[in-house]
């Protein structure tokens, strides 16, 4: 055996010896399969994510989602934007999950925040962001999920209702709902969840009589209960929340042991070629500093994704 295969067998026995330990010696929690089974989880919403997640998580880990109301989430941000959001995405999502614990006086509590700009990849494309945070105040956890994807947010000004009439099919009306405003976009009248052909058009006629120029603002209502596209896109960051809670950290044992970083690597099975596709997940514990990285099952990526086999 040369000197590199004993210095890596060497670091190896190293790194196995830490690891095990680093998980001796962290604290247990005691967790199991179904911890929050028949647990009440506080989820204070105006806009109907009961819907998607009640059932969704009552199903993967069996918790039981109760609505609170008492409290106008929107005094925390409007997609209208007559209100502006205080804080960032996961700051707001964070004070409205704390806000339903306490209404409700429970120990956990759930909440959904979300956002919407331009798609990360060609800036062509409307992108939503929705972000979910599951907070535990028995155990001092705190668990975010996000999902993420293309949306129908979109807007037009116009003076004519013909014109008006195509961007309300295009955008998905009226299953989504519109919002009207008279002249443009910043006027402080709105008339929102305009979910019927008769209710934007009389919307529309009192937006051009309200208007000095006869000019109407109309866009797509964000909320989650006035749009089926970002509600869906609530259930799938739920998904990965049942997920994160179902996957328990192997040194401490708490939930939320999950991928953090995607290793790049895995090797082309025509050349032998390192490509950009995944050869190993990071996990990472979200309650104590246990990481590790674990190989992907496949052993060799397709030509087609390497860059010397398809430049």
């Amino acid at each position: 055996m040369d000197l590199t295969n004993i210095l890596n067998t060497i670091f190896q026995l190293l790194k196995e010896y830490t690891s095990n330990f680093f998980i001796s010696n962290t604290k247990k929690y005691h967790f199991y399969a179904d911890h929050y089974k028949n647990r009440e989880v506080a989820l204070l919403t105006q806009h109907g994510k009961e819907s998607v997640l009640a059932p969704t998580l009552k199903e993967s880990i069996g918790c039981i989602v109760t609505t609170v109301e008492g409290y106008d989430t929107d005094l925390l941000g409007t997609f209208s934007r007559d209100i502006p959001r205080a804080g960032t995405q996961i700051e707001t999502a964070r004070k409205k999950a704390h806000i339903g614990m306490e209404l409700a006086r429970l120990p956990l509590g759930i909440a959904s925040e979300g956002a919407f700009g331009p798609d990360p990849f060609t800036g062509m494309f409307s992108w939503n962001v929705e972000i979910l945070i599951w907070i535990d105040n028995e155990n001092d956890l705190e668990i975010v999920a996000m999902s993420q994807g293309k949306t129908n947010l979109a807007n037009v000004l116009t003076t004519n209702w013909k014109e008006a009439e195509a961007f309300a099919k295009k955008a998905g009306f009226p299953e989504h709902h519109l919002m009207v405003r008279p002249e443009g976009e910043d006027d402080p009248r709105i008339r929102k969840g305009i979910c019927e052909w008769d209710d934007l058009h009389a919307a529309f006629v009192w937006g051009q009589e309200q208007s000095e120029n006869g000019s109407v603002f109309i866009e797509t209502d964000m909320r989650a209960h006035a749009n089926p596209t970002r509600m869906n896109n609530i259930r799938l960051a739920a998904e990965e929340l049942a997920n994160k809670l179902s996957s328990l950290c192997p040194a401490c044992g708490a939930p939320g042991y999950w991928v953090i970083e995607r290793v790049a690597g895995l090797k082309c099975k025509r050349c032998g070629q390192p490509t950009r596709d995944t050869r190993a997940d990071v996990y990472s514990c979200s309650k104590c500093a246990h990481q590790a990285t674990i190989e992907r099952t496949e052993a060799y990526a397709d030509p087609g994704h390497c860059d010397y086999c398809n430049p």
